[in-house]
């Protein structure tokens, strides 16, 4: 199947396979416009053409040999604006060239179609495991004045209902140029009433769904912190108003990259969006000299006609399936026990053993030892950027621990924290340039610590190697890779003046260079990313590392709101979630086993609590639950997961699990304060098949009849923080 047509007449291409159609155009001037993005159509006809209209003393461009009063790019839908030639419109790029001046005036040149999809070098993005499973678009735009190509990459998969872009500028001239601005991705909208779905929040309560009219003006999701942060993830959608979790329209615009960015949403005089994402433009400066490119991060726009989940499947999906790589992909992941808040930094082997015994006596998989084994590290303001072992706090060392996990039949994990470093510490005392600051100013603490300089070549080797050397002298199966503050004073000392702007980006592409390097190296270990909870849970990270610490907050009601927010991107296999103990250390609540336990079977499960202080009738519902998820694992981390009741719209919660085909499903239901004399809910499944038959609580129901009838959510709850599992199985 043929994905990507040009028409020559008509001057335009059409993306589709058949479920999506994306169109765009080459207009007067041989401008770029977008033209369509939406369900598939057969064929173009020129419907989308833009109207040339003289209005608004919109600026006409005048080089063409008929003058046309009625074409402007002050209106045009484009697919890449530029500033400077009437459109007063916010750009997609912006160059600052050596006169000074930022005006550019890039045409299309010509495109190429190929098969698959090219590699971004040294960057996170999707991928191809068959070159005919996707074709890709390269339109070429170029400036002859300053002689520099801007090549405008568009995938699209023949089985994905997702357009893959991103964006390289190549100097083929002779004198450097900054960038100032680059996007991702830009689409300029038709006028129409969308609403907007962004996912802020802070620490410990990432990820909040936020949904608003979008007003005339311009709206701008960002971060600033050297990190994709708790504050604002790197996602957005547009959606029509009467979009819910199961109909309507949603277009979903997702980053691969864990830095700054921005995603600018403007709304102009006619009503048109313009929405863009990328890089965040504040403070960044590129200096691009001759012969060199830049290239973008890959923005993932996804369209969906079945509402919030259809967007969502799509994502998990693709982010399972073609982001996430190496042999943890598809695995079941193990069920895990980690220390910390059991014991925080007060630990011996004594006390690390005793719940090694009472984990392996559960039935839990895998023991991870938490911040404290390493360096001088008996709390949070001293050791890190130390990796070698704290022998006197663990007698036998981490081999001693490792095999004794081991000997148990469980595997051993490990917590690091690589990018940052105490000034109490050794490695600051031989090496304090290593620790980013600005010269002749104060350097600012977080968690009294500092972020090292990853745009240092020899600063990440030094790190690396002392991982290495822990790595291969200790049995490890699974490695916590933590970050915990952002980046302030904003400096390298191995940068120039003129490339201080680099900063930012050239601290990620560090990251991820060591990364590759690390993951490569170490295919059997399970990485799991983390920065102080979910503060870096972005598709970037995905690539490197399978799943995420879903946030530090682990009340099971918070949690409720964080995954459910968190699924509107990622899948569940993706997110860490965990028992933890009551009162919960974050919030003070005190909820049961049973709730805490079924929350936390919404992502990759695990505990985080002392088992050892557990009663016996606790013991016996934490087998029952370790053995429920083990027996329910490969539905629960890769089925086809729906949102079905929305913790941020009622006092109720829920979502579901189906296997890929439809005979088994699991249905989570969740209270969170009882209402006296309540009405009785009745709960109806979702995506089951309507002409199978299941066996729920002993009894045969119709598929038809569970989705449409439904149940009575009986006995009536009664108390506070209650859940409900409802186990479908096809006969």
């Amino acid at each position: 199947m043929k994905l990507i047509n040009f028409d020559e007449k008509n001057r335009t291409f059409h993306l589709s396979n058949g479920s999506i159609s994306y169109l765009l155009g080459i207009e007067n001037e041989d401008a770029l416009s977008h033209l369509y993005f939406g369900k598939a159509i057969k064929q173009y006809h020129n419907s989308r053409k833009y109207p040339t209209l003289d209005r608004s003393f919109s600026p006409n461009p005048s080089e063409s040999a008929i003058f046309d009063r009625g074409f402007s790019l002050d209106t045009l839908p484009q697919e890449y604006p530029s500033f400077g030639h009437g459109d007063f419109r916010n750009p997609a790029f912006q160059l600052k060239q050596p006169n000074g001046s930022f005006i550019t005036d890039f045409k299309y040149q010509n495109y190429e179609i190929i098969s698959g999809k090219p590699t971004l070098e040294g960057l996170p993005a999707s991928y191809v495991i068959n070159q005919d499973e996707a074709e890709t678009l390269i339109i070429n735009l170029v400036d002859n004045l300053l002689n520099m190509t801007l090549k405008l990459y568009y995938t699209i998969y023949a089985n994905r209902d997702v357009i893959a872009r991103s964006s390289q500028l190549i100097n083929n001239g002779s004198e450097k140029v900054t960038i100032d601005k680059i996007a991702s991705a830009s689409i300029d909208f038709p006028a129409n009433d969308y609403e907007l779905i962004s996912l802020p929040g802070r620490h410990i309560k990432e990820r909040e769904i936020q949904r608003e009219v979008i007003q005339r003006g311009i709206k701008i999701f960002e971060s600033k912190r050297g990190a994709s942060s708790h504050q604002s993830n790197p996602f957005v959608a547009l959606v029509s108003e009467k979009t819910d979790e199961f109909s309507g329209e949603a277009f979903g615009f997702s980053l691969v990259y864990s830095g700054n960015h921005e995603f600018l949403v403007e709304k102009d005089q006619f009503k048109q969006i313009r929405l863009m994402c990328g890089i965040n433009p504040y403070t960044f400066s590129w200096v691009l000299s001759p012969n060199e490119l830049f290239q973008t991060p890959e923005a993932l726009i996804v369209y969906s006609a079945n509402g919030l989940n259809g967007m969502s499947q799509i994502y998990h999906e693709l982010l399972r399936e073609r982001v996430a790589r190496g042999k943890f992909q598809y695995a079941e992941r193990p069920i895990l026990i980690n220390n910390w808040e059991a014991t925080y930094f007060d630990f011996d082997a004594e006390k690390i053993k005793g719940i090694v015994d009472q984990s392996s006596e559960l039935g839990i998989e895998l023991f991870v030892l938490d911040d404290g084994w390493f360096g001088k590290r008996d709390d949070d303001i001293s050791g890190l950027g130390d990796w070698y072992e704290n022998s006197s706090k663990l007698k036998g060392g981490l081999k001693g621990i490792a095999n004794y996990v081991h000997d148990k039949n469980m595997q051993f994990g490990l917590w690091f924290e690589p990018e940052m470093i105490n000034q109490d510490s050794d490695l600051y005392r031989e090496y304090p340039d290593y620790a980013i600051q600005t010269p002749n100013r104060s350097m600012s603490k977080g968690r009294d610590q500092f972020v090292l300089d990853f745009t240092r070549e020899d600063v990440r080797a030094n790190i690396t190697q002392q991982m290495c050397q822990i790595l291969d002298n200790v049995e490890i199966d699974y490695i916590k890779w933590d970050m915990n503050r952002h980046i302030t004073e904003a400096y390298s000392l191995s940068l120039g003046a003129e490339n201080q702007g680099e900063f930012f980006h050239r601290y990620i592409l560090g990251l991820y260079e060591m990364l590759e390097k690390l993951t490569t190296k170490y295919p059997d270990i399970l990485w799991e990313g983390c920065s102080g909870g979910g503060g870096r849970f972005d598709a970037g990270f995905i690539y490197y590392m399978p799943q995420s610490w879903t946030s530090d907050n682990t009340d099971a009601i918070d949690r409720l709101d964080i995954q459910y927010g968190t699924s509107l991107v990622y899948p569940p296999s993706t997110m860490g979630a965990h028992v933890s103990a009551v009162p919960n250390h974050q919030t003070g609540r005190i909820t049961g086993l049973d709730i805490r336990g079924d929350v936390a079977m919404g992502g990759v499960f695990g505990y985080e609590l002392d088992l050892r202080t557990l009663t016996e009738s606790e013991k016996d519902i934490v087998k029952t639950q370790v053995a429920f998820y083990k027996q329910y694992r490969q539905l629960l981390q890769y089925g086809q997961f729906y949102r079905m009741i929305s913790p941020f719209e009622s006092n109720l919660a829920a979502w579901s699990f189906v296997n890929k085909d439809q005979t088994e499903s699991i249905a989570f239901y969740f209270s969170k304060t009882v209402v006296a004399a309540a009405p009785l809910d009745i709960f109806k499944f979702v995506g089951l098949d309507a002409n199978k038959q299941y066996l729920l609580d002993d009894i045969v129901y119709g598929g038809d009849e569970l989705m449409n009838l439904g149940v009575y959510i009986n006995p009536q709850i009664h108390g506070d923080y209650q859940s409900r599992k409802f186990v479908l199985k096809a006969i």
